[in-house]
């Protein structure tokens, strides 16, 4: 096993050993392939269970109030229904973000099937999380019909408004992309370029 494979995660030793039988090779690689699922599973839940919680919390308390001040002018919480995408761009779109969301849930569970890579589970898992939180808004919230606004709290100065679901997207992203240079593929393998 190379440094870098030990670095940035590997597929289970019952997939990477070349000499067990194939019977132990299979049971040990399915065994990982589902702790691998679970861990997606687990991130998911995680990040979907604290971003709705977050919402009916700061909904309930902050919406029609004035801005809460967490650090001085720096960052509050300020309670925004977003119809569009990031800095309100696309309002007219609302239904396409709805389907994009759609999609990446999807993609993130065709990709599942053959994931043994525990970084890219977490990965993936903030992605689901994440697109699953601003879906259940757009799906449940007002007016309805997949056109839902998004609710967004998280008021930092000279930026954006967002929320919980928008943070484990972006998280997600920046650590598929590192691990994308780095060379690890959602089996598990390590390519060089």
């Amino acid at each position: 096993m190379t440094e870098a494979e030990q670095a940035i995660g590997t597929p289970d030793a019952g997939k990477a050993e070349e000499g067990a039988g194939t019977s132990a090779a299979g049971a040990a690689s399915g065994a990982g392939k589902r702790r691998r699922i679970g861990v997606l599973v687990a991130v998911a839940a995680f990040a979907y269970l604290l971003d709705l919680v977050s919402k009916l919390a700061v909904v309930a308390k902050l919406e029609h109030h004035a801005p809460v001040e967490v650090i001085g002018t720096w960052l509050q919480l300020e309670v925004i229904r977003n119809r569009g995408a990031a800095f309100g761009m696309g309002e007219a779109m609302t239904i396409v973000f709805t389907v994009i969301a759609a999609a990446v849930i999807v993609v993130i569970a065709r990709l599942a099937r053959k994931l043994y890579s525990l970084p890219w589970a977490i990965a993936l898992g903030m992605l689901l999380g994440g697109a699953f939180g601003n879906l259940t808004d757009r799906v449940f919230r007002a007016p309805g019909d997949l056109q839902g606004a998004v609710v967004d709290f998280i008021a930092p100065a000279h930026f954006a408004v967002f929320n919980l679901a928008d943070s484990a997207i972006v998280c997600g992203g920046f650590l598929i992309v590192i691990l994308s240079f780095r060379g690890l593929d959602p089996d598990g393998t390590v390519h060089k370029d």
